[in-house]
């Protein structure tokens, strides 16, 4: 007997990290998927009656994804993804995806489910089986109107969830698959999703209730670690934190770690110790200016916000940790993409932790930018330095290598072994004018995209990735593209998806009416 009905239309593949067929399949695999085939077998005994498991083909930090086949009511034979959860996974995060799932998907380039077992603590979510190509692997050969169709048909997914409610929270090419072959696109994964204040979805709203107080991430005892032993990359060598106002703000303007929380009295110390001297007016803290962190400082609770999703696509309401976060987020994330495919790098962002993925951000976005829109959503940044906002034309047809390299006059960002000391205030006199690419940041990308690709997958260093010559294959395909006549639309569509605030950051609904998509 059959335990799911025939595949309806509009519906590919889920979860995780998928790997790409990259020509035939291996008749072959490996006994350790054989023996984690076995484990689930047992564990799942159901699903021996429908499939037969072939292969693991994607493998994640909640679940992993085998490759199953079954023999339809009509005879025919398809395949499907087979996502195992977990155990340890919350019953209401299983039940929410697959609600999300089930009343956002099978439609508008966003995954359905066919079925699902349970079997005491083991959940198999089962979808269609899509064959489909990793960015990683196409970057150097798409055309410019793949990538317009591709980022096209992303927004229309990210709009069409958006209108249920549904934060994704994890928008990146792993998750929103393309079969280059037929054009077709599927955005999978909502293992992470949230829900706005207004979201269809109902268990999404139980989920605020099951969150765990995240770990600081500009938490004071973080700084402290940092002063101590500065990272050896050479973006840390420009430090951004939440600091305190300085002298010269106006009290209205004074936010710290979070807008509602005001500065904490001193606390009285045990006998024996001198007593901590009185904070000055106008100041929120005794450690001001300073490479120590006080006790007032200290006493402060963590800012609890979610920080879900995969660094280099984390927008900057998330890196500062604003506890208002909603569906601007995963356009922030389209629009990491979009920069991506226009730059021909991926990842483009790389980051160890926040405080460099967001000086990454300053480097292409302008510090001083960074600094106002984080005001605007109640957070305060500072740099050490002065990073200038880039053309985004510039840069990507410089990383691209239609157009030379900046002259030597654009100061390049710090190397590592300069003074990484973390600056508490920053202050401009001012504005600071769009400027073409820096030399630090063309190191970051120095190469081929087929060399980005050899970094994602063997890990080489950055001395030996920047030996390596950055005529690729690559290079070559793209001088057949129609990359000479890409329009101004399209870098306009990505400053706007990469508005540093969400609040006037343009929504999924609203980038779908952008003159670059006018003929679709």
């Amino acid at each position: 007997m059959e335990l799911f009905p025939v595949c309806t239309e509009g519906v590919s593949t889920d979860g995780c990290v998928i790997k790409s067929d990259r020509g035939q399949r291996k008749s072959k695999v490996s006994r350790e998927v054989e023996i984690d085939i076995e484990i689930l077998s047992k564990a799942v005994p159901q699903l021996a009656k429908v499939f037969r498991i072939t292969d693991k083909i994607g493998e994640g930090t909640f679940s992993s994804v085998y490759l199953g086949e079954a023999q339809m009511l009509d005879g025919r034979r398809e395949m499907f993804a087979l996502k195992h959860l977990i155990p340890t996974s919350h019953p209401t995060r299983i039940a929410a995806e697959l609600q999300c799932l089930t009343v956002a998907g099978g439609r508008e380039n966003v995954i359905g489910v066919t079925y699902c077992f349970r079997k005491d603590d083991h959940v198999v979510i089962v979808m269609p089986y899509m064959e489909h190509q990793a960015i990683v692997d196409i970057i150097g050969s798409l055309s410019f109107e793949e990538v317009r169709l591709y980022i096209f048909h992303l927004l229309t997914a990210l709009r069409h969830i958006h209108q249920f409610g549904i934060i994704h929270r994890d928008i990146k090419p792993n998750n929103f698959l393309y079969n280059r072959n037929s054009t077709t696109y599927a955005l999978v994964d909502f293992g992470l999703a949230q829900g706005t204040a207004d979201t269809h979805i109902e268990l999404l709203k139980d989920l605020t209730g099951l969150r765990k107080v995240p770990r600081p991430v500009f938490g004071e005892r973080n700084l402290n670690s940092c002063t101590r032993a500065p990272s050896t990359t050479k973006q840390a060598a420009i430090k951004t934190e939440s600091v305190k106002p300085s002298k010269t703000e106006e009290p209205a303007s004074r936010k710290c770690s979070s807008v509602s929380r005001g500065p904490l009295p001193a606390r009285t110390q045990s006998s024996g110790q001198r007593p901590q001297r009185t904070v000055q007016q106008g100041l929120t803290c005794n450690c001001y200016l300073t490479d120590r962190v006080c006790n007032i400082c200290m006493s402060r609770k963590p800012q609890v916000a979610p920080r879900a999703g995969t660094p280099g696509f984390r927008a900057p309401e998330v890196l500062t940790k604003c506890p208002n976060q909603g569906t601007a987020i995963d356009v922030w994330s389209a629009g990491v993409i979009l920069l991506s495919l226009l730059s021909g790098r991926y990842p483009f962002f790389k980051a160890s932790d926040d405080l460099i993925a967001l000086t990454q951000i300053m480097s292409i976005r302008g510090s001083r930018e960074t600094i106002q829109a984080a005001k605007a959503f109640g957070k305060a940044v500072a740099c050490s330095r002065v990073l200038p906002r880039q053309d985004l034309r510039t840069l990507c047809e410089t990383l691209r290598g239609r157009r030379p390299s900046p002259d030597d006059e654009v100061t390049p960002l710090p190397d590592a072994n300069e003074d990484s000391t973390v600056t508490r205030h920053h202050r401009v006199q001012e504005d600071t004018p769009t400027h073409r690419p820096t030399e630090g940041t063309l190191k970051q990308h120095k190469g081929g995209a087929g060399e980005s690709a050899e970094r994602e997958h063997s890990g080489n260093t950055e001395t030996t990735r920047l030996k390596q010559s950055s005529e690729t294959d690559c290079k070559v395909k793209e001088d057949v593209q129609d990359w000479d006549r890409v329009p101004h639309e399209a870098y306009n569509l990505l400053d706007r998806l990469l508005d540093l605030n969400p609040a006037t950051r343009i929504t999924a609904a609203q980038a779908l009416q952008h003159p670059l998509f006018k003929d679709l």
